[in-house]
């Protein structure tokens, strides 16, 4: 049903405990492969997660090393300073600098690139509109018309500035609707980059790594934590390098990773003690998987509360979403909406033990989080929660009576209910929970009315999930996709329908990038949350549902973010 809960699925006979009868019952089951990480994570002890002091105050004078180059005098070129800001910004360190780099891009806001740059090659404009792009501000794209011919087209004489290229590239995925010019530049820069990634001696090592990884993964698209440790792994290829700045990224992403080891660590134990794994042996267990989730949408220090929050709630969603997926009956899943909806723990006399469980651990872990946030004065931010579940659960069990009765909607009528179980509304909410001042009770009512960033963020979620699984899940038994419900309700073929989907994807983020610019209905730092939601589908659903079958990317994702350290 859920990108992060899509599951595949077929007939088998169990015998299972129903509240009412008792009697066998004809259930699905799906063979999930057990968790490949099993108790890694608890094999940590305390001593080996501790940074050690030398460590600390390297890291802390490098940082400030690091913060004399942004505010080196005016001297130091406004191309030079673009440079170091995207340099610092994909090593992943930006998050140190934030006030620095809002004041550098402030002022670069306000100057013409043509004129007052000292160099406004296609490279450093691109780079220029790609950078205040992602700072929110809203730059006509009339910038790139110097670059195009008598007939308004891009100029083939930029073709062969590789560099340029790449650069113009990246910021055409920052496009919005109506910018023609741009999206003239995505299939002009992407046919130009594949000839030159095929003719070796047109860019250096470094350049042509960058190329070959953009035109997979473009910046924006991409799971910040993951480029990050990609792009510190390639800079020293750079001829033009700072050593400082790869020390430091190195240094900064090691002290970062052992408090992801030390969050994975408290998870898994919690984990382990709910015992899911022989409680709902059907379900998928999956919660080292769902920390990817958390780290997407926000790696930094200060938010360990809110990643361990979201973590939790993850896991605890798998099991609800294989419920509804796999093992429930239709009269037992009536009863499991039904108690969630009414969110008292007396409901759970009336289910099954194996809800039971899950409808318990639920509630717990809800109580568990607003205590928490009762010691910040934040309880305010739990009713929003619980409703977005609430509305999780009942669509839900609105696919489960599709699948039962065969019923096929029309697309329309699915994206109403399938944008609610693709959980990206609900993770958006329970991703605000361990947020700090800026995430006020507005926000929550600005999230409740269904704003268009979280439903485009959504449907990327939706889409890009049903596009990647629908085959393996209608050869097992699934609800229809969006796929079947367009490739019916339009009389196409699947490849006509998935590329009508896909173009629908795209769509929707010009719908993010359009909704991120000034003027904004809540702060930027809030609106990034969403945006990082769809960064993790991108990344995780490109060529597959690499959550339930967590062998492929998603294990090179866990040991490249929470187990390699870094050489230095």
């Amino acid at each position: 049903m859920a990108a992060l809960v899509s599951s595949n699925i077929h007939a088998n006979s169990s015998s299972q405990k129903n509240g009412s009868t008792g009697s066998d019952t004809i259930r699905r089951s799906a063979n999930f492969h057990p968790s490949i990480w099993g108790d890694h994570f608890l094999k940590y002890t305390h001593q080996s997660l501790e940074v050690d002091d030398n460590t600390k105050q390297e890291v802390e004078k490098l940082k400030e090393e690091v913060r004399g180059m942004l505010t080196a005098a005016p001297s130091i070129n406004s191309s030079q300073k673009l440079q170091l800001i995207d340099t610092i910004q994909r090593l992943g360190v930006a998050y140190h600098f934030e006030s620095e780099i809002s004041d550098i891009l402030g002022e670069m806001k306000k100057i013409n690139p043509h004129t007052e740059l000292d160099n406004s090659t296609l490279h450093t404009v691109s780079l220029w509109f790609r950078l205040l792009r992602q700072q929110g501000y809203n730059i006509s794209s009339d910038i790139f018309e110097k670059f195009t011919n008598k007939e308004g087209k891009l100029d083939d004489s930029v073709s062969s500035d590789v560099e340029g290229m790449l650069s113009l590239y990246e910021a055409s995925h920052m496009r919005i609707h109506g910018e023609p010019i741009l999206e003239e530049a995505v299939v002009f820069t992407t046919t130009h980059l594949v000839e030159a990634s095929k003719e070796k001696s047109q860019c250096s090592l470094f350049l042509a790594a960058q190329v070959n990884h953009a035109l997979r993964q473009p910046i924006l698209k991409g799971l910040p934590r993951v480029e990050i440790q990609r792009f510190i792994s390639l800079y020293h290829h750079d001829p033009n390098h700072s050593h400082l700045l790869l020390r430091f990224a190195k240094l900064d992403f090691n002290v970062l990773q052992k408090l992801h080891q030390k969050e994975l660590h408290e998870i898994s134990k919690w984990w382990k003690d709910l015992d899911f794994a022989s409680k709902l042996p059907f379900a998928r267990d999956r919660l080292v998987e769902g920390y990817i989730w958390p780290v997407g949408v926000y790696f930094e220090p200060k938010y360990s509360a809110a990643r361990v929050i979201l973590t939790k709630v993850i896991g605890v969603t798998t099991m609800i979403d294989d419920i509804y997926d796999v093992y429930g009956t239709l009269e037992e899943l009536e009863l499991f909406t039904d108690a969630i909806e009414k969110w008292d723990i007396s409901c759970s006399d009336q289910l099954p033990d194996y809800m039971k469980y899950c409808y318990e651990a639920l509630l717990k872990l809800y109580d568990e989080i607003e205590e928490e946030l009762a010691m910040q004065g934040r309880t305010y931010r739990m009713p929003y929660a619980k409703e977005t579940m609430k509305k999780l659960a009942q669509s839900y069990y609105v696919e489960a009576q599709w699948f039962h009765k065969k019923y096929t909607p029309t697309l329309q009528e699915y994206m109403e209910v399938a944008l609610v179980s693709s959980t990206y509304y609900m993770l958006t909410a329970t991703s605000f929970l361990g947020m700090g001042e800026e995430v006020s009770a507005e926000v929550f009512h600005w999230l409740m009315n269904s704003p268009k960033i979280v439903t485009a963020s959504a449907v990327v979620c939706r889409l890009m999930d049903d596009v990647v699984s629908h085959k393996f899940e209608q050869d097992r038994g699934h609800v229809d996709s969006s796929v079947e419900c367009y490739m019916k309700q339009y009389n196409v073929r699947e490849e006509e329908a998935c590329k009508e989907l896909k173009k629908q994807v795209l769509d929707a983020w010009k719908e993010m990038n359009e909704e991120c610019m000034e003027p904004r209905d809540v702060p930027m730092s809030v609106l990034v949350r969403v945006v990082n939601l769809g960064r993790v589908i991108d990344a995780v659903y490109k060529d597959g549902d690499g959550y339930t079958h967590a062998g492929g990317i998603m294990k090179t994702f866990v040991k490249s973010l929470f187990i390699q350290t870094l050489p230095l």
